[in-house]
């Protein structure tokens, strides 16, 4: 339960998918750009390929995935993605449903926050700044400025270690597989958010609860008891 986290000390949130809905634009331009150089046979890869392949996972590991023959290839096809990504962005950025009023509840509350995130520095300054969320972070733990990225739990601990608080009085907030699992690895209670991996995937990974959105009952009944 949440509640044995009293007195709460900080809130760490992922960002892909868990501060804003970008797996759509991350599919489209994965799906495009594959289709291009003839991935698959030509043929487009769908939702659930890309769910189970690419969604939370760290671009070193999806370039040796795409490419196991070939890492300078797959490092200059995930950049030249993300470089699309990143104008996709700037057209279609969406918060995630409540963000902003949980953001609010954890500021009125004077709580320490983290961004902690498998993706990129650029697509990670652009996305918390477009959000309008640059002053609200304490700190921002990339995964793969660290030896291990999630699914381990280094960037969680990294977390931990640089806010100074105790994994006993902080919880998380993530949307995907490797995410959940990082975070309970740390020994962090994991919210899932269900933005768009399915619910029995993201439970397989122990987190406390799931929710919908920021805006899910579910959640501010514990949050309003804390």
């Amino acid at each position: 339960s949440l509640l044995e986290l009293a007195p709460l000390e900080a809130v760490l949130f992922d960002v892909d998918g868990t501060l804003c809905d970008t797996d759509p634009l991350h599919y489209y331009a994965f799906r495009e750009m594959l289709q291009e150089i003839g991935y698959n046979g030509g043929v487009p890869v769908d939702d659930e390929w890309f769910v189970e392949h690419i969604a939370g996972k760290h671009n070193e590991g999806v370039a040796s995935f795409l490419f196991s023959d070939d890492r300078d290839r797959g490092v200059k096809f995930l950049e030249d993605k993300e470089v699309m990504f990143r104008r996709l962005v700037k057209e279609k950025l969406e918060p995630i449903k409540g963000l902003y009023k949980v953001t609010k509840w954890v500021e009125d509350r004077g709580l320490k926050r983290a961004a902690v995130t498998n993706a990129p520095r650029r697509n990670v300054e652009l996305m918390i700044s477009m959000l309008g969320l640059s002053d609200f972070f304490h700190a921002v733990i990339l995964g793969s400025e660290l030896r291990r990225a999630k699914p381990f739990p280094d960037p969680y601990l990294k977390a931990l270690e640089l806010l100074n608080a105790s994994k006993d009085h902080t919880f998380v907030f993530e949307d995907s597989f490797s995410g959940i699992k990082a975070g309970v690895a740390a020994g962090l209670a994991t919210i899932g958010l269900t933005t768009r991996s399915p619910a029995e995937l993201l439970r397989e990974a122990k987190p406390v609860f799931l929710i919908k959105d920021y805006e899910d009952p579910k959640l501010w009944s514990v949050l309003d008891e804390l």
